[in-house]
């Protein structure tokens, strides 16, 4: 099924500031994907629906390091049509949740190291058992090129259901011009900036995760679904107040 995201609706509570240097603390996310059609198996449409949550905690050690935590919450509501046969279960709900909590270190010679780990729990919430956790990890080496310009090397592995998953990755935050600024882990998220306004801030999204959730619906006991998608958004950020 084909995803069109047009609607993404954001909330953050961080530091402030058009910076490199900022960190969103909270953000929050909703989707609606118009009705599209199956590829294949299924006739009629589906219309998918969503919500994203993260939650970042960074403790710092010392003035080189930090401990790093972030919780993430993904939550998939995908409803088909009257074409859905009965038996397959409609809607399918989804709930995937991803910690990320380790090491930071950063060197005095502009560089520096992450080391995390990243355990999951994905599940449609029936019949929980051990095949909803998954275990993972990320290694990041990072360098400060210049003070628009930091890039990190690295590489994500994730226990999936279907087998293990690394995936190689760059970390960037570029500020090209004074008004506008790429961040993201590519492959994974990537966000083009443009500063509209002190308070405002337009911009382009991508979102290509892949997961897989373990089901415990008696229809489908034993089995998992993956979730292959790249999700295309335009949004908004508007400052209301302060670090809001």
């Amino acid at each position: 099924m084909k995803r069109i995201y047009v609607l993404l609706g954001l909330l953050f509570t961080g530091l402030s500031g058009f910076t490199q240097n900022s960190l969103d603390i909270l953000n929050l996310s909703g989707r609606y994907g118009l009705p599209q059609e199956y590829s294949d198996t299924y006739s009629g449409k589906a219309t998918e629906m969503g919500s994203f949550l993260n939650l970042t905690v960074p403790v710092k050690i010392n003035e080189n390091t930090i401990w790093y935590n972030s919780l993430n919450h993904f939550y998939f509501n995908v409803q088909g049509d009257d074409a859905i046969p009965a038996i397959q279960a409609n809607p399918l709900i989804l709930n995937g949740f991803i910690l990320r909590t380790g090491y930071y270190r950063k060197f005095d010679n502009g560089t520096g190291i992450q080391l995390l780990l990243a355990p999951r729990f994905m599940t449609d919430f029936n019949n929980v058992d051990n095949k909803s956790f998954q275990m993972g990890g990320v290694f990041m080496y990072e360098k400060i090129y210049h003070q628009d310009l930091t890039v990190s090397y690295g590489a994500m592995y994730n226990q999936e259901l279907f087998g293990p998953y690394v995936v190689p990755v760059v970390n960037l935050s570029w500020k090209v011009a004074e008004k506008w600024l790429i961040k993201g882990l590519i492959p994974v998220t990537l966000k083009v900036n443009y500063l509209a306004s002190e308070n405002l801030t337009l911009g382009f999204s991508h979102f290509g995760l892949v997961t897989s959730y373990a089901l415990g619906d008696p229809d489908y006991a034993g089995d998992y679904m993956e979730r292959q998608s790249i999700d295309l958004t335009l949004f908004a950020r508007q400052r209301i107040s302060g670090n809001f």
